[in-house]
């Protein structure tokens, strides 16, 4: 990314709204769950593809999981961290 150019969330907090349900996916005695393959060539992932587990909590128990490309994450953390991390140096 660009010095000085700022870059689009993902999914900003004024488009909760446009959250939907994809579609349902079961996890096996494995722990394991297949993203359909629809879904993937939207999202564009791939096999090798990292992807960041992050889940809310309420009361003591997991209440929301949601699924992040690897990238997406670092970038989210040096966005917010970055500026903070300038003023320190």
């Amino acid at each position: 990314m660009a010095a000085g150019k700022a870059r689009e969330a993902c999914c900003p907090a004024a488009e909760v709204a446009r959250c939907r349900v994809e579609t349902l996916v079961s996890v096996d005695d494995r722990g394991q769950m297949v993203l359909p393959k629809d879904f993937r060539a939207r999202a564009g992932i791939k096999a090798g593809d990292k992807l960041a587990l992050v889940s809310w909590e309420r009361d003591g128990r997991i209440c929301c999981v949601v699924l992040l490309k690897a990238e997406e994450l670092g970038e989210l953390v040096r966005e917010r961290l970055g500026p903070v991390l300038r003023e320190l140096a």
